[in-house]
């Protein structure tokens, strides 16, 4: 099964040659062409240029260092807080979170993503808690080496194509039945990659749970579009991201918010 792609925009205007290039390859790329193009190697490659002599990085004020972290669970992720709001991801996984600082007791510091799960929590020596499904109460956390800068990945119109190709072809084999992929902006290409990228991921999770599927009984189409703010609704059978170019991750819904907008819909 392949999903039908519609771009109107990608950051400028494809000329018409290309765009014939880019829906020719869009049709020949189906699920099978998953190691072409998945999230993981758009990240590893990103990774591998940047990363040749990576050491622990200082944060900003008050944040942990930035590196590779391991939890007692053995949940590995990388904490990059050089910049104002702080980015997470687990190791295994291709999403990026970008975390929020709120203090708690005992003058610890709690960091929550945009749902307002708590992720990670430390104290004022440094020390740091994980907390994940597999750690509801908390895994002690240790700094093991460096790591990359958590960057969006340059991607390009054809491999656009392509991924859009690629990711509604598994939505749609997710769910049993078509879903349309729609794409509009000309602002942030990394940013809509990695939006498409999180929103698929997303519904997938959800299509393969027995208490989330129901949910996506109506989904017959994935729109993304550039806004000033960030924001996710679902309506009439469509599943509406909006991402603000100017906040870069910031300004694109995580995965937890995407669910919570679909389980919540009227």
């Amino acid at each position: 099964m392949s999903s039908r792609v519609k771009v109107e925009a990608v950051r400028r205007p494809i000329p018409a040659a290309l765009a014939v290039a880019a829906a020719a390859l869009a049709c020949l790329v189906g699920p099978a062409s998953a190691n072409a193009l998945n999230g993981d190697q758009l990240r590893a490659n990103v990774q591998a240029e940047q990363g040749r002599a990576i050491s622990v990085r200082p944060s900003v004020s008050g944040a942990p260092p930035s590196g590779r972290y391991l939890s007692e669970s053995g949940e590995p992720f990388i904490f990059d807080g050089t910049r104002n709001r702080p980015l997470f991801r687990f190791e295994r996984r291709t999403e990026t979170w970008v975390l929020r600082p709120t203090p708690a007791p005992r003058g610890d510091v709690i960091y929550r993503n945009d749902a307002g799960a708590q992720i990670l929590r430390v104290t004022p020596g440094g020390g740091v808690t994980l907390y994940t499904q597999r750690a509801p109460n908390g895994s002690p956390a240790s700094l093991v080496g460096g790591a990359a800068p958590l960057v969006l990945p340059p991607l390009g119109p054809i491999g656009l194509f392509s991924l859009m190709n690629q990711r509604g072809s598994q939505v749609s084999q997710a769910l049993g039945r078509l879903v349309v992929i729609n794409l509009s902006g000309d602002q942030s290409e990394e940013l809509m990659v990695d939006a498409l990228m999180v929103t698929t991921e997303a519904v997938i999770r959800m299509a393969r749970s027995p208490t989330w599927r129901a949910e996506l009984e109506t989904l017959r189409s994935i729109t993304l579009i550039e806004g000033n703010r960030a924001s996710v609704t679902f309506r009439r059978g469509d599943l509406l991201v909006v991402v603000n170019p100017a906040q870069e991750l910031e300004g694109r819904p995580s995965s937890s918010t995407i669910i919570r907008a679909v389980s919540n819909a009227d």
